[in-house]
């Protein structure tokens, strides 16, 4: 029998490995996995690199990940914020490493990870520092940028309602990343608000099908309800 449920937040990340490249879903608070963060932080592996939209806020969540010094590199659309100070500080002391994506580039190269693709070219970026070594090329006149998948070891997503089988909803706005970041991760781990019944969640309202998720646990009373 296919159960994806683990006991907690802590036996569903006890094998991340120092190094490992790590997705973690979240637009600011909505969405970011918190638990599954902290729990992290209490496993002890370092030397990561993270993939993420922003680098944390305040000292939770990512930003605690951060601060307790386990992340080497993060690539992003926005490390500057009036409350990323975590992060901020330890780029400014040359501590950490950073990677800037625009954001559609972010979730495309998640996304063409996921799809199995080798790459694709984007105008975005075109003529910028962030293209910078890059392969470039003409396309019907405008100037584009070639980028490369982004894959990762571990998917960290929060998800409103998942089943034994891994198949999972989101709450609205609180999906942003999970999806694709479910796609391009070897082992995405899911924490949910609530465990469904097998067949409770009808095949047209799933968004992330299980077959994209290897962990899921159930966190009822999360740091944010989004």
């Amino acid at each position: 029998m296919i159960d994806k449920f683990y006991d907690s937040p802590e036996a569903a990340v006890s094998d991340i490995h120092d190094g490992a490249t790590v997705l973690i879903g979240g637009f600011g608070g909505a969405g970011m996995p918190t638990e599954l963060i902290h729990a992290l932080i209490g496993q002890g592996a370092r030397d990561l690199t993270v993939v993420s939209n922003n680098a944390g806020n305040r000292e939770t969540g990512l930003a605690a990940l951060i601060k307790a010094g386990r992340v080497r590199k993060v690539i992003c659309s926005f490390p500057k914020a009036s409350h990323s100070w975590v992060f901020d500080d330890l780029y400014r002391q040359g501590r950490i490493e950073l990677e800037c994506v625009p954001q559609g580039t972010i979730a495309e190269r998640l996304r063409a990870a996921g799809a199995g693709l080798g790459g694709f070219f984007t105008p975005t970026a075109y003529g910028t520092e962030l293209a910078r070594g890059k392969e470039t090329r003409m396309i019907d006149g405008r100037g584009h940028v070639f980028e490369q998948p982004l894959h990762g070891d571990f998917a960290l997503v929060k998800a409103e309602l998942g089943d034994r089988w891994g198949n999972l909803t989101y709450n609205k706005s609180a999906r942003n990343f999970g999806p694709v970041m479910c796609m391009a991760a070897k082992t995405a781990i899911a924490q949910v608000r609530a465990k469904a019944a097998l067949g409770e969640l009808s095949p047209e309202a799933v968004v992330t099908p299980g077959i994209f998720v290897q962990r899921v646990t159930q966190v009822a009373d999360a740091a944010f309800s989004s």
